[in-house]
């Protein structure tokens, strides 16, 4: 197979990629920035596309001469991130091609980032470290209330690998688990993790932390607003590694302005890089990192095996894993 990778890598990411491409297979990069009609012209010699984009932090879709090109041509697209939003699934469905993910190869990563949010935001770490470069070493401010994870319910709100991985982890931690997915997991998975299925408004009201964990989809745009966000405690804490577009950031600034909600742990904001005047940025209860919860060093070897398994699939004649659940996966 002739893979395509989009877009062109370098230096030790690059020597992490073809360590691991198997025998037998060619690998071609490509990149938007050159134009979609030269893109297109090297997906006309590819077999398969590796879509890193969205995981390298490179903004923007598949140009359409691509998918003109790939219709026919590509048997499969394999995205390094578990994210899929950027790629146009009416234009795969037209173009008879599967699109993949990464199979939880970042799901670790995004779960460790997603426990240090938690207690990052209870025990506002940013402005302890502010204290300390600024030479206030103590006391604490007296109206600064800081808060253990142990005791607190968690509720996650999608159970796929990365919230899997949160809950494997959380397991020992002296707390209670509660989720929400449109699937629910079978009563053995759920008795394994210690999980409780709940409705999605009733995670809103009973958990202390909330993180989500869904993909961004029309039925997921929006999905923390100000009509569930009027539903949660006071102390509560919301963390988001997943996208901006999950999340109405006016509601959630107001219910913090309001003292409706504890504080937030953001690593992704509906637009990217945001404008250097975004309120989010520079709330005193906000923890703002710049969309990094999942490309950790240790995360790339899985992302590219996990790839380069999928094409070997398609290449025996099998069918693809990790098919995004809009085209059939």
């Amino acid at each position: 197979m002739r893979i395509l990778l989009i877009p062109r890598i370098e230096g030790d990411l690059l020597e992490i990629c073809q360590s691991l491409l198997p025998a037998g297979h060619t690998l071609l990069m490509g990149d938007p920035r050159e134009g979609g009609a030269a893109l297109a012209a090297q997906v006309r010699d590819a077999d398969a596309i590796i879509w890193a984009a969205t995981a390298v932090g490179f903004k923007g879709g598949i140009p359409s001469e691509v998918w003109d090109a790939a219709r026919g041509q590509i048997k499969l697209i394999h995205t390094l991130s578990a994210g899929y939003d950027e790629i146009d699934l009416d234009r795969a469905r037209a173009a008879n091609v599967p699109v993949c993910t990464n199979g939880g190869a970042n799901a670790i990563s995004v779960a460790e980032y997603t426990i240090m949010a938690m207690l990052g935001a209870y025990r506002r770490l940013p402005d302890m470290i502010d204290m300390t470069r600024a030479g206030k070493w103590r006391p604490l401010p007296r109206d600064a209330r800081y808060y253990e994870l142990a005791g607190k319910t968690i509720g996650i709100i999608g159970m796929g690998n990365i919230g899997r991985e949160v809950a494997r982890r959380l397991k020992g931690w002296s707390v209670s688990l509660i989720y929400y997915d449109i699937f629910r997991r079978s009563s053995v998975e759920e008795a394994d993790l210690d999980l409780t299925f709940v409705p999605l408004d009733e995670v809103f009201k009973r958990a202390d932390v909330i993180t989500l964990h869904v993909p961004l989809m029309a039925e997921t745009r929006n999905l923390v607003n100000a009509q569930r966000l009027a539903l949660v405690k006071p102390t509560t804490i919301l963390v988001n590694a997943a996208r901006g577009g999950l999340v109405d950031e006016e509601a959630l600034r107001a219910a913090l302005d309001e003292g409706r909600l504890l504080g937030a742990a953001l690593d992704t904001l509906s637009q990217e890089p945001p404008p250097p005047d975004h309120p989010l940025l520079h709330h005193p209860r906000v923890i703002v990192t710049p969309h990094v919860a999942g490309p950790t060093w240790d995360s790339w070897p899985r992302r590219f095996a996990n790839a380069f398994a999928n094409v070997s699939r398609v290449a025996r004649g099998e069918k693809p894993l990790w098919i995004v659940p809009e085209l059939g996966g």
